[in-house]
């Protein structure tokens, strides 16, 4: 049966009845205690013995003395001894938590791409490498920074070049954070003034180029240009900003006049076009002009040389015919005599015979009696036939050349 309920008061852990009846209705403290210590020493009041033993070993670690009572240190009931044991103990638990906790919110971690800017009570202390670190809370504060990655600022706008022409130019800025301590310290907005730097480059270098070299080769010289002026203000800034690199990503004319210049540029492209193909002519032509006069030349060189070669020759075979016709002048006169004719008639087609009757000579015309002879046969030979009618011929001729001369002879 459960303890409340009536009709049992042996059973009543509190004895309710019974404490009513023998104190004359004064609720009293129960006989029988549910935690196994019943009523002693007349009925007082007692703190349960684990408890203080357990505070007391507590504030023994801590070192907090005990405070004692007013009945005698006697430590015992509710007295003011052992209210001054409980609030000790528990000022030190309270303070070495809270000593405890702000330790531990000290603890931080810096990752392998970021470095950490430490400032102690506002004031620059050090920069830590990545990894487990602790700083005092509230005395120190860090600021981590991401210092591998590559962040990028786009810039387009009109301006004004040196031709007095507008253009329109957008850029594209990459850069990343070479010095943590001075991007976090230095400027308050190293964005802001990274922004208000590369207007003020990019602006500087349009308005001293002209506007041809800006919207067509030019694209290369001008995005190194701004990198070296935009990366000279940042250092003067000191915001601790690295520019790596500046695209050049549009140059054009203003919209009101695209076209316009789009047939500029056009007409540029085919005047290097001409200019090109004329220079590729002028490279195959003058090379093949130079090959033929080197030829010409060379020709000249050699018939000049082969003419005084030649008569060089001659000098040296007419003083060698001297000298031999001194020593035989008559067998020399022969010789020279026999070698010219030979020289004279060694190419003629024509026969010349000595004539029996006298010094006359006959001439035989056998290239118009070769001239008139009938076709050979397909087998390359004359056939007997033309042989004999060429030779009737020949002899034909002879006789009347022969007669023709005995009459002349008769004449005469």
């Amino acid at each position: 049966m459960a303890w409340n309920e009536p009709g049992n008061n042996d059973n009543d852990p509190w004895n309710t009845d019974k404490n009513r009846n023998n104190n004359g209705g004064r609720n009293q403290e129960p006989n029988n205690d549910p935690w196994g210590r019943q009523g002693q020493n007349g009925g007082k009041d007692q703190s349960p013995p684990d408890l203080d033993e357990a505070f007391g070993k507590l504030m023994d670690m801590l070192g907090v003395k005990k405070k004692r009572g007013g009945n005698g240190g006697s430590g015992s009931g509710g007295g003011p001894g052992m209210g001054g044991k409980l609030s000790g103990g528990l000022l030190g638990v309270v303070v070495i938590g809270l000593f405890a906790l702000w330790a531990a919110t000290g603890i931080y971690q810096v990752d392998q791409q970021e470095r950490g800017v430490v400032l102690r009570l506002g004031k620059f202390h050090e920069t830590v490498m990545p990894g487990l670190h602790w700083n005092p809370p509230m005395i120190d504060s860090v600021t981590k920074v991401n210092v591998t990655k590559v962040r990028s600022h786009d810039h387009k706008a009109l301006m004004l070049t040196v031709d007095e022409a507008i253009v329109e130019v957008g850029v594209s800025v990459q850069y990343s954070i070479d010095n943590p301590r001075d991007f976090v310290i230095n400027v308050r907005s190293p964005e802001d003034s990274l922004a208000q730097a590369v207007e003020s480059s990019l602006r500087h270098v349009v308005g001293t180029t002209e506007m041809d070299q800006i919207l067509t080769e030019g694209r290369e010289v001008l995005a190194a240009d701004v990198k070296d002026r935009l990366q000279s203000y940042i250092n003067d800034y000191g915001t601790g900003l690295l520019i790596s690199k500046v695209n050049v990503e549009n140059t054009q004319a203003p919209n009101q006049v695209q076209e316009a210049f789009d047939d500029v540029i056009k007409a540029k492209e085919d005047e290097q076009r001409v200019r090109n193909e004329a220079e590729s002519y002028a490279n195959g032509i003058i090379p093949e002009a130079r090959g033929r006069a080197q030829r010409i030349r060379e020709e000249a060189e050699a018939y000049r040389s082969e003419v005084v070669a030649r008569a060089q020759g001659q000098a040296d075979r007419f003083d060698r015919l001297y000298q031999e016709y001194v020593k035989a002048p008559q067998v020399t006169k022969q010789r020279l005599y026999l070698e010219t004719l030979e020289t004279i008639y060694k190419d003629s087609n024509k026969v010349i015979i000595d004539s029996k009757n006298g010094n006359n000579m006959m001439y035989l015309p056998l290239d118009q009696i070769m001239k008139q002879r009938p076709a050979t046969s397909s087998t390359g030979s004359m056939s007997s036939s033309s042989i004999s009618s060429l030779t009737d011929q020949v002899i034909a001729e002879i006789r009347s050349r022969q007669s023709g001369s005995s009459v002349r002879e008769g004449r005469n």
